[in-house]
């Protein structure tokens, strides 16, 4: 399973969270959002970060040119697209990405309010390399602490590996597992202290949850 600990903004707690046993760490590169980084902090964290954690830029409605210079300055390996991106819009980002050999991966997410919402994967799925489900919030994309409802994804298979987001923290992450059975997790304020300020002991209750059902290390879902 893929553990993805989104809104890192301190070096510091990037370092000891990629320690502990996330496989991706993701970065907020939207200028609204509490939890913004710029893309040149993002490369001085990157560099500290090992090799084999993943390293997220997400955006929300950005343009190409900006999301290409931010992964090249911030030295991304992959990209996520949180806004109104369209299925085009995602096919020449990642026409962009194979022109200059980057091996840049797309993950789409999408803010899910009833079962009718898990079709539009069928519509993204040639174009993605993965998928992240987070709550619908009628203000805010992400980040906002709101659960989706599990049952609607207890069945979900798409064409791509999917992760879940929204809400979950130490104390309900072993029973979102089990009953959505995703290829990954992605928390954010459910690790947090205050926007973008991390919890390192919620961090750690987090991976000795995950321990207890086999939750940490394969990276064969994560779609790169």
């Amino acid at each position: 399973m893929q553990i993805k600990i989104c809104g890192i903004t301190k070096p510091d707690q990037g370092v000891v969270i990629s320690k502990l046993g996330a496989t991706a760490l993701g970065f907020i590169c939207v200028p609204s959002s509490p939890r913004y980084i710029s893309p040149s902090v993002i490369g001085s964290i990157v560099e500290q970060i090992p090799t084999n954690v993943e390293k997220i830029g997400v955006f929300a409605n950005t343009d190409i040119a900006t999301i290409y210079t931010a992964v090249q300055t911030g030295k991304l390996t992959g990209v996520q697209l949180h806004g109104d991106e369209s299925p085009e819009f995602c096919q020449q980002l990642a026409s962009k990405f194979i022109d200059i050999k980057a091996n840049i991966k797309i993950i789409k997410a999408l803010r899910i309010r009833s079962a009718a919402d898990l079709q539009l994967t069928t519509q993204y799925q040639n174009y993605v390399d993965t998928f992240l489900l987070d709550a619908y919030h009628p203000q805010q994309l992400g980040g906002t602490g709101k659960i989706l409802d599990w049952e609607l994804l207890a069945d979900f298979q798409p064409g791509r590996p999917w992760w879940l987001a929204g809400g979950i923290n130490p104390d309900n992450v072993v029973e979102a597992i089990k009953i959505t059975h995703a290829d990954g997790i992605d928390l954010s304020s459910g690790v947090e202290i205050s926007p973008g300020n991390k919890d390192l002991e919620k961090v750690k209750q987090l991976f000795v949850r995950l321990q207890s059902v086999g939750g940490v290390g394969s990276r064969k879902h994560f779609g790169f």
